[in-house]
């Protein structure tokens, strides 16, 4: 197959996932996309649904009637049904392996989820004058993990097509953004017996043809969500008779930003979504704050979450209310090791396409490829984080974020070598 050929084919399969984004545990017809593409390849196992993570380790799984509803608009939209009934339950995501003889294990992570958010309508928007916006109203994929599944999948038909010895595992994690992923496939077999590990990223404010070798800076985030309980009454009649959620929960949202800051490093809070009460004239009974806290280490996250769980605990104490609190997903900090950061930028240098390379660079956000780079670390092996940069018209996260699509094929190649030449090499 010639170079175009190969870009044009991923270009569909990234345009098709597009057009289907799906949030955590609900990726059923992305999951389908990359099982059927997968088969096409060939590879040696695949693992699937339940079989590709650790089930007790989920977090952020919806309840069984949004599953059910983006189930069904996965059937709806042509999926498999065979693949479709493995992922029963919201067990999506997937593990190809090739075998290729002795030599060591190298695993390349990439991520599947989009975002619960509405795309751009606006005629310039790539997607829309193309014809591959979202599907799915409140849904689009804003940080590129389209991009992200198709570059795994072409990387896997590389090094197929290569005399790469050794064994590749490519994780296709369910997950990210809601933080609820990474944890569950990092704690299931599939990366007991990995020697090296690389995870993957586009753009990151880097442009077209511009690879970052390893990425450090991440921030270990917690989610979490407050659901206060109180006493309703009579706004006006008995205004003296209720405990106020609202109000325990308004003072948990002001002192959670006066949390002090740390000496030690960067830290961070945020209640991004809030709300309470059922009627102007009734004290409310109910109200509920979704954030997340960070720091610049695991130990600094940990400093936050103890400060924002004693901050609402006392809110809720103040006013005469209880308070139940959950963790949504969770990520620790991690660093990229030195002796891949130079392998991925060696392969990077002599990979087309590609007209700078930066040895290193910040996230300064948070992911959770972090569980599967630690896992790898802890069993003494090397991970490092690759950022494959992406001119994009809009900001990740955003209505009009979009990919420039030759980044595609220049993933693919820098990965796939970095690949090869880490099976080589061994550092």
């Amino acid at each position: 197959m010639s170079h175009q050929a190969e870009r044009d084919r991923l270009v569909e399969i990234r345009r098709d996932l597009h057009r289907h984004p799906e949030p955590a545990w609900r990726e059923f017809y992305t999951t389908a996309r990359i099982v059927g593409e997968l088969e096409r390849i060939g590879v040696d196992d695949l693992y699937v649904g339940p079989d590709a993570v650790a089930e007790d380790e989920r977090m952020a799984v919806p309840d069984d009637d949004e599953l059910e509803e983006w189930y069904e608009q996965a059937r709806e939209a042509g999926a498999d049904e065979d693949v479709l009934g493995r992922l029963d339950g919201g067990y999506t995501g997937a593990v190809a392996v090739l075998d290729r003889g002795e030599g060591p294990t190298v695993g390349l992570r990439v991520d599947i989820d989009g975002l619960l958010r509405e795309e751009s309508t606006d005629d310039d928007h790539a997607p829309v004058a193309e014809g591959f916006r979202s599907e799915h109203d409140g849904a689009m994929h804003a940080c590129g993990h389209d991009a992200h599944a198709t570059i795994g999948l072409g990387v896997i038909e590389a090094v197929k097509d290569s005399d790469f010895e050794g064994t590749l595992k490519v994780f296709f994690q369910p997950g990210e953004e809601m933080i609820a992923g990474g944890k569950s496939m990092a704690e299931s077999d599939h990366l007991a017996d990995v020697d090296y590990l690389l995870a993957a990223h586009v753009g990151l404010d880097h442009p077209t043809g511009e690879v970052v070798a390893g990425m450090d800076g991440f921030l270990a985030v917690s989610h979490f969500r407050a659901e206060f309980s109180g006493e309703p009454a009579h706004a006006g009649g008995e205004p003296n008779a209720g405990e106020n959620a609202v109000q325990a929960m308004a003072t948990a949202v002001q002192n959670l930003y006066a949390i002090p800051r740390h000496e030690d490093g960067a830290t961070r809070v945020n209640a991004g979504r809030v709300g309470g009460g059922t009627a102007t004239n009734i004290i409310p009974e109910e109200a509920y704050i979704e954030g997340e806290v960070r720091g610049e280490t695991t130990e600094l996250k940990n400093y936050m979450v103890e400060r924002a769980e004693r901050t609402i605990e006392s809110a809720a104490e103040m006013h005469g209310c209880d308070v139940e609190l959950t963790t949504n997903g969770e990520a620790p900090s991690a660093e990229s090791d030195d002796e891949l950061v130079g392998l991925v930028g060696d392969a990077a240098g002599e990979t087309d396409g590609v007209d700078s390379v930066v040895e290193r660079d910040e996230l300064g956000g948070s992911e959770d490829a972090t569980y599967l780079m630690r896992a790898v670390q802890r069993n003494g092996g090397k991970a490092a984080y690759v950022g494959v940069g992406t001119d994009h018209p809009g900001g990740h996260h955003t209505a009009t974020f979009d990919v420039d699509e030759d980044t595609i094929p220049i993933g693919v190649d820098v990965l796939a070598g970095a690949i090869r030449r880490i099976a080589d090499e061994r550092p």
